[in-house]
């Protein structure tokens, strides 16, 4: 019978099985290769290549978003901002890119390979009480290979705090005259008292060196290192639930009541923030959530 209201056959069960059988060893031969880019032993421009000299390759079946998730530091929304500045669909396959598409993802992928040997600048932000000060602490007592920065104050110095060990203690002339020159990556005035920053030439000077620098600070000043570093990789702590946020927060007992509630307010806003992070992490356990940090850091071990 022919016709428009034909149907064709369905597929015999032998090739059913051989069909899932090999859709099931693709997916498999992906994951291989996505984790030898995780892992270092190929470049993800090697892929790339590989994809274009052959059409047939598992690597041309590869989603562009799926190779480029596989980079450190690339969460999801960096990935999502790159195939949109690249102008390529979430969808494509390296295999279907045009001429022009491939161009620009050779181009940007031979960009990351020429800084891949400097340091990293990592960004540790969240809501209150969420721990961004304790896993700062463990990995300052047991990663001394990773650097934290040293943040500029107009405060003066408290009993035991050491000038360029604790902050740079600055007075407001000189300050001013950092902000003028444009040497911070971020500052503010915390409680309409002293000012505080992230002086920019210390940093620079030791990404240039090849050492990864460990930023620790508020929401709005990761905002600020954004736009001044867009290289920087910006990290969301998570409480594990809501519930245990509140615990921690009115566990601590050094806030009033009315304390308590403006800063709960406060954590619910900054929890809508999470989306324009690259990385969360969620602090459910110090060690495990400073290990994922320093991961990102690219810092071999001692």
């Amino acid at each position: 019978m022919t016709g428009q209201g034909q149907r064709h056959p369905d597929m015999p069960a032998v090739d059913r099985a051989a069909a899932s059988r090999a859709a099931v060893e693709a997916r498999r031969a992906r994951a291989a290769v996505k984790q030898a880019v995780r892992a270092g032993e190929r470049s993800a421009l090697s892929v790339a290549e590989t994809a274009w000299r052959d059409a047939e390759s598992v690597e041309a079946g590869m989603r562009v978003r799926d190779l480029l998730a596989t980079l450190k530091g690339l969460g999801p929304t960096r990935t999502l901002a790159a195939l949109e500045s690249l102008g390529i669909a979430e969808v494509k396959r390296l295999g279907g890119l045009g001429h022009r598409q491939r161009q620009a993802l050779r181009s940007w992928l031979r960009s990351r390979e020429a800084v891949a040997g400097h340091g990293r600048l990592v960004v540790l932000a969240g809501p209150t009480a969420v721990g961004k000060g304790t896993v700062s602490a463990f990995i300052r007592e047991n990663f001394p290979e990773v650097l934290l920065s040293v943040s500029a104050t107009t405060r003066t110095p408290r009993p035991g705090e050491i000038d360029g060990v604790h902050y740079y203690f600055l007075d407001d002339e000189r300050f001013d005259a950092m902000v003028a020159a444009d040497e911070f990556l971020e500052w503010a005035v915390v409680h309409n008292q002293s000012r505080y920053g992230t002086p920019r030439p210390p940093v620079a000077a030791a990404l240039a060196e090849g050492r990864s620098v460990l930023l620790e600070i508020d929401l709005d000043g990761a905002r600020q290192v954004r736009r001044a570093m867009p290289e920087a990789v910006l990290v969301f702590l998570l409480p594990p639930t809501w519930e245990e946020l509140v615990r921690r927060l009115v566990g601590r007992g050094t806030e009033s009541a009315e304390e308590q509630a403006r800063r709960l307010r406060t954590a619910t806003v900054e929890l809508a923030a999470q989306d324009e992070f690259d990385v969360l992490v969620v602090n459910d356990d110090v060690e495990r959530a400073a290990r994922e940090v320093v991961d990102l850091l690219a810092v071999p071990r001692a």
